[in-house]
């Protein structure tokens, strides 16, 4: 059962039906950030927690394929992972902070964080919502790449020392340490309770920062290492496997109660972890073979998990843009079918990021990794 949810001859459709509701649940939860039908509100009150989600879903797939890389070599190639990561992120990422500053009319709100922010991925710090509030939502690619370039130098460094089993020390330690911070982080907002800027302050140090939001990521690189590490692990689970899903699902629910106040000390504190157990214990059951989300294929959510990426980083500009242009015409930015045209929209100009884009520098990646075929010289030397 070793490396379960690697397996290379059948795609993980857990995954992708995991993904796809992630970035449904992010869309209808910005969604209500603009004009919307009264039941926007009511049905995506946790939809931030998709990002959360996604979390997970990255901590697992990409510690997943280092620990594979160092159980089959012992070390980890980090020029050829840097390449593949950068294809994957960058250029859809930055065509459209190009887009954001070029094209005034792509803004959900007034003002954006100077470019550099935006270049070094690290908005995500002292962020403040109000003053730049445009394309904010990508705190959480900043987040996802600083996490990008640590993880492989933190297992590169434990491979070296030979030092495997500190790992499991350095995860809980981090996980354990994040409590600290937020408690700390609490102390500094909570003489801002009852003022307007409350919000503001609770989304500078806690909401955004990375510091505050490995929980999701640390479980994510949990769930991997025991399905890697403990093959016998997946053997354990075969007969349980299904009632983790509902089982995460209540966890969730306890969640939801938890964060339903940002400003109380147990959501802040705990708030976030919760939500990380609930989304890593229906991961856990996604990629393991005896679960039925495993089992099922879905051409729907194949193609929004594959779209999930350029859907996340257009629809905020996207939504305020088309409800503008068809108001004209008598749409109510209130109407169901106003939400509707806008949706639509967004899956169009995703489906569109991703063939000029995406698509494009992906293969481009796939062809510049591809190993070289041996020159004649090369093998005669083999051959002699």
């Amino acid at each position: 059962m070793k490396a379960l949810a690697l397996q290379s001859a059948k795609k993980l459709y857990g995954l992708d039906h995991l993904r796809a509701f992630a970035i449904c649940y992010v869309l209808i939860y910005h969604y209500r950030l603009f004009g919307r039908p009264d039941w926007v509100p009511v049905v995506s009150n946790f939809g931030w927690t998709g990002v959360d989600l996604f979390f997970v879903l990255s901590g697992y797939l990409i510690s997943s394929h280092l620990f594979a890389e160092l159980s089959k070599t012992g070390t980890l190639s980090l020029k050829r992972y840097f390449i593949k990561r950068s294809f994957r992120i960058l250029p859809a990422y930055i065509f459209i902070v190009a887009v954001y500053f070029l094209v005034p009319a792509f803004h959900e709100k007034e003002s954006l964080s100077p470019l550099w922010r935006f270049l070094t991925f690290t908005k995500n710090f002292g962020l403040d919502m109000q003053a730049e509030g445009t394309f904010s939502h990508s705190w959480s690619l900043c987040v996802e790449e600083q996490f990008y370039l640590v993880l492989p130098m933190v297992l590169l460094a434990l491979a070296w020392y030979k030092a495997g089993k500190k790992g499991l020390l350095i995860l809980v330690g981090v996980f354990v340490a994040g409590f600290a911070v937020r408690w700390y982080g609490w102390q500094l907002i909570e003489p801002y309770i009852d003022t307007a800027g409350f919000r503001v302050l609770h989304h500078k140090y806690i909401y955004y920062p990375t510091y505050t939001r490995l929980d999701p990521l640390l479980m994510g690189i949990a769930v991997s290492a025991l399905y890697n590490y403990r093959p016998a692990f997946g053997s354990k689970i075969v007969r349980v496997v299904n009632w983790l899903i509902p089982i995460g699902i209540l966890v969730l629910v306890a969640a939801y109660y938890i964060n339903r106040n940002e400003a109380s000390i147990i959501s802040v504190v705990f708030g976030y972890p919760v939500v990380a157990i609930g989304y890593g214990l229906i991961v856990m059951a996604a990629v393991h073979p005896s679960c039925f989300l495993y089992k099922y294929r879905s051409a729907v959510t194949e193609k929004i998990a594959m779209l999930s990426y350029s859907l996340y980083l257009s629809h905020k500009g996207l939504m305020p843009l088309t409800q503008k242009l068809i108001a004209p015409y008598g749409f109510s930015p209130n109407s169901n079918i106003t939400m509707l045209i806008c949706f639509v929209v967004v899956v169009a100009g995703a489906i569109l990021l991703h063939i000029v884009v995406e698509k494009p520098f992906l293969k481009m990646r796939d062809k510049f990794l591809r190993p070289k075929p041996a020159t004649p010289e090369e093998v005669q030397i083999i051959m002699s």
